[in-house]
């Protein structure tokens, strides 16, 4: 089967979570703009989840234009990396309620699954053939699919001496991955769809 469901699907889910996540920010008390001090934290926090379903839905577009078809374990894939993505509005909110070691390490264990998470739906994309040698030739080594759960782990060990500790190798995590990385528009430059061939689609 072709991926334009899934992708209409997915991009849906992930619109939900942003609104989600916008709608659990609380408005200042006051009508200052001193006032505005005590809701930075909420900010701060909505930020950093925003980026990170940003890069999912960016890299999971650049994941389904090189795939030619999916199956139905690809489509299982998909939704166990969208129920981690799913709890970002929860573990978020959380996080800014309640800022602790228990809060961070839930957050940061949320982080680590849905990266889990995406590394397995590429690992079962890669399984058909007919998309096998095109990820292996577009994705490489995928230096930071490997970096960032080590810093994921990181985080949530350093949360547990100090909670503000944790969040930075989250925020290191995001930074690494907001660095637009060329393979993909390089690879699909290079081989453009054949004739009748429509790629996601």
């Amino acid at each position: 089967m072709t991926t334009g469901r899934l992708e209409a699907f997915s991009d849906g889910v992930l619109a939900i979570i942003i609104t989600v996540m916008v709608l659990e920010l609380k408005p200042p008390d006051g009508a200052e703009f001193s006032d505005l001090h005590g809701s930075a934290t909420s900010l701060l926090t909505y930020l950093l989840s925003f980026v990170y379903i940003g890069i999912y839905w960016n890299n999971h577009h650049h994941l389904f234009q090189i795939a030619r078809t999916i199956d139905g374990t690809v489509l299982w894939a998909n939704l166990h990396l969208l129920f981690w993505l799913s709890l970002y509005p929860f573990t978020t909110n959380w996080m800014d309620e309640h800022f602790g070691r228990a809060s961070v390490v839930v957050y940061g264990v949320n982080l680590l699954l849905a990266a889990i998470a995406f590394t397995i739906l590429t690992r079962t994309m890669m399984r058909i053939p007919e998309s096998r040698e095109r990820m292996k030739e577009a994705f490489g080594s995928d230096l930071k699919g490997k970096v960032s759960p080590l810093l994921y782990v990181t985080g949530i060990l350093l949360a547990f001496v100090q909670p503000w500790l944790g969040l930075i190798p989250f925020v290191v995590v995001a930074l690494i991955w907001l660095v637009p990385d060329p393979r993909i528009e390089r690879y699909l430059a290079a081989h453009p769809p054949t004739s009748g061939e429509t790629l996601g689609s």
